[in-house]
C-alpha cells in the first residue's frame, strides 16, 4: 500500500506596503519629493508606460521580503501608470525602476545612504540621483557597464532617461524640462497660474475698450451720415 504523504502548506509571504517610516522628516524634504515627483509624473503625462512614485517599497526578489527600499521617487520605463501599494518588481515584467532620486534629511546616515546606493547598484538602477537640499549638493551615477558610477560633472547634466537637466541657480537646486520649462513646486505653479490669467483678463480687457470706443466711434460716424462699412 502506497502511503501519500502530506506536504505541508508554504505560509503565504506577505510583503507590507509601508516600512513604518515617514515619507519625510521636514517640509523642504517633502517638499523636494513632491516637487520632483509632480515634474516627472507631468512630463511624461502622455506616456501611458511611465510609472512614477514617491516613497513607494520596491521588493525587487520574490520570496523575500526582507530585501525591500522605498526610494524618495522612482521612474519605470515600460510599466502602466496606476495606483499601487508596493512595487513587486516580478509582477512588474521584472523591470527594475531605471531612475531613482533621494533627498538627504539630517536623519539620514553615510552608512544608510551607502546601503542605498549598493542596492541601487546591484538591482539594476539606470540613474540615481542624491540631493542634499540644506548644502545645495547634487552627486548622481549613471550605469556604465553594469556598474553605477559617479557623474563628474553633474551640473548642467542632462538625464539620458529622463531628458531633464540639472543647473544649481538662486542658491537652489534647478531641473529643466526638455522644453526649458523648471519644475516648480505646487505654490510656484498656482502663482503662475494666477498671474497668466491676471495677462489673460487684462488683455480681454483692453480689447473689450477697444470694441467699446470702436462702437462710439462708428455711432457718431452714423450721426454725421457716414456708413463705417464704406470707410
Amino acid at each position: 500500500m502506497v502511503q501519500e504523504v502530506q506536504v505541508p502548506a508554504q505560509p503565504e509571504i506577505i510583503y507590507p506596503d509601508s516600512d513604518g517610516k515617514p515619507m519625510a522628516d521636514n517640509t523642504k524634504q517633502y517638499r523636494w519629493i513632491v516637487t520632483i515627483q509632480g515634474g516627472i509624473d507631468a512630463l511624461f503625462k502622455d506616456d501611458a508606460n511611465v510609472f512614477t512614485a514617491g516613497d513607494l517599497l520596491w521588493y525587487p526578489v520574490e520570496g523575500n521580503n526582507t530585501i525591500c527600499t522605498a526610494p524618495d521617487v522612482m521612474v519605470v520605463f515600460g510599466r502602466p501608470k496606476g495606483d499601487r501599494g508596493s512595487y513587486k518588481q516580478w509582477l512588474e515584467d521584472n523591470l527594475a525602476p531605471q531612475v531613482v532620486f533621494e533627498i538627504l534629511s539630517p536623519s539620514n546616515t553615510i552608512k544608510e545612504m551607502a546601503k542605498k546606493q549598493e542596492f541601487y547598484n546591484q538591482y539594476q538602477v539606470e540613474e540615481y540621483y542624491l540631493y542634499d537640499p540644506e548644502k545645495v549638493d547634487l552627486c548622481g551615477w549613471v550605469r556604465r557597464e553594469n556598474q553605477l558610477e559617479v557623474i563628474e560633472e553633474i551640473i548642467g547634466w542632462v538625464s539620458p532617461r529622463l531628458g531633464v537637466k540639472f543647473e544649481i541657480s538662486e542658491g537652489d537646486l534647478q531641473i529643466y524640462r526638455p522644453d526649458g520649462e523648471r519644475f516648480s513646486s505646487y505654490v510656484e505653479l498656482m502663482r503662475k497660474k494666477e498671474q497668466e490669467q491676471q495677462r489673460a483678463d487684462q488683455a480681454e480687457a483692453l480689447l473689450e475698450e477697444e470694441r467699446r470706443r470702436r462702437e462710439v466711434l462708428e455711432a457718431r460716424l452714423r450721426e454725421m451720415g457716414i456708413d463705417p462699412q464704406q470707410l
